[in-house]
């Protein structure tokens, strides 16, 4: 495979949802998703648990069937026979054959796969020392892990999503395991997207980004983009003279701050002799504010600890043609 990817194929995302949604007996898990994401990405899905993360990667994975609207994978149906082929499914679970041993789950990784790299996925394998006769049920979880992601990586998929893949392994092999992620995906052209909790691996990882809550899209986007749609906003409360000093005599319906009304907010957050606030501005932030741009971390966390703040889909993740409203935005040029 090209180490880059053609015009024709850059045009079909690899993942298109419109109107997506699944509901369980408890409720929704997703509700009402409509995104795209651009093939050649490298995106962090995050968001609490129960957020819809899981359920979106296995309709992705033709594990489940939506209750509502369509999701697409390289354009064409998650049932299809090209989608199998095109695309690996990492589970949390790493469900793996315990009776077999590791040369047999690689050699079962060839039958079963066309375009098969048996090479990768046995480097993978020994780069932890993990022996090929040792059955899988022998196996401690960082190594099956290991043992998982050769499975993955030998499928030679253009799609590769993973569940929080690294959850079990120590920080020198998730750092190892990552280096190979980035690298077979520059290599090879592939899209991944990937669920985790650490918020600080996926800045120096992730280009794009999906950010969900309690089953719907909060943020969308490429993470450049998303950063630099935001401001981060530092004040001592103390300080006669500061902006904050109106935080608790005026402030308008959200809470914000007394010459901040103008702008979106995200979250405000008062501690440590200082008040910090996460807006989108539009226009200038006048007062006398430390003005920064968030961190990927920062942004994030705002996010989490705020699910009702407004979305925020950027152009390129939204889905032409979609007409999104007050629960799935607007464009970072609005």
């Amino acid at each position: 495979m090209s180490n880059t990817l053609s015009a024709t194929q850059l045009e079909v995302p690899a993942l298109e949802a419109k109107g997506l949604g699944r509901r369980y007996r408890r409720g929704w898990a997703l509700r009402d998703c409509s995104f795209r994401l651009p093939a050649g990405r490298i995106c962090g899905l995050v968001g609490p648990n129960g957020a819809g993360k899981t359920t979106l990667m296995a309709i992705a994975a033709n594990l489940l069937q939506p209750t509502d609207g369509t999701l697409k994978v390289f354009g064409a149906a998650p049932e299809s026979v090209e989608t199998r082929r095109r695309t690996a499914f990492l589970a949390q679970e790493k469900p793996l054959f315990r009776r077999f041993t590791v040369a047999e789950t690689l050699c079962m990784g060839r039958e079963l796969n066309p375009s098969w790299d048996q090479r990768a996925a046995e480097d993978i394998v020994r780069a932890g020392n993990v022996p090929m006769n040792a059955k899988i049920g022998t196996l401690s979880g960082g190594q099956r892990t290991r043992v998982a992601f050769a499975l993955a990586f030998g499928k030679r998929p253009e799609l590769l999503m993973l569940d929080e893949p690294m959850s079990d392994l120590d920080p020198l092999v998730r750092h190892e395991l990552m280096n190979t992620l980035m690298a077979e995906a520059a290599q090879h052209g592939t899209t991944v997207l990937m669920s985790s909790h650490m918020l600080s691996e996926l800045e120096s990882v992730c280009d794009f980004l999906l950010v969900m809550s309690t089953g719907g899209l909060r943020l969308a986007g490429d993470v450049n983009e998303l950063r630099s749609a935001h401001v981060l906003l530092h004040s001592s409360p103390s300080s006669p003279s500061s902006p904050s000093s109106a935080v608790d005599s005026r402030r308008d319906s959200q809470g914000l701050p007394a010459g901040l009304t103008a702008h979106t907010l995200v979250e405000r957050r008062i501690g440590g002799g200082q008040v910090t606030a996460l807006i989108r501005p539009h226009g200038p932030v006048t007062g006398q504010w430390q003005v920064d741009t968030p961190s990927l971390e920062e942004l994030l966390l705002s996010y989490l600890r705020c699910p009702d703040a407004p979305p925020l889909i950027t152009t390129e993740a939204q889905v032409p043609g979609h007409t999104y409203g007050s629960n799935g935005s607007r464009t970072v040029a609005a």
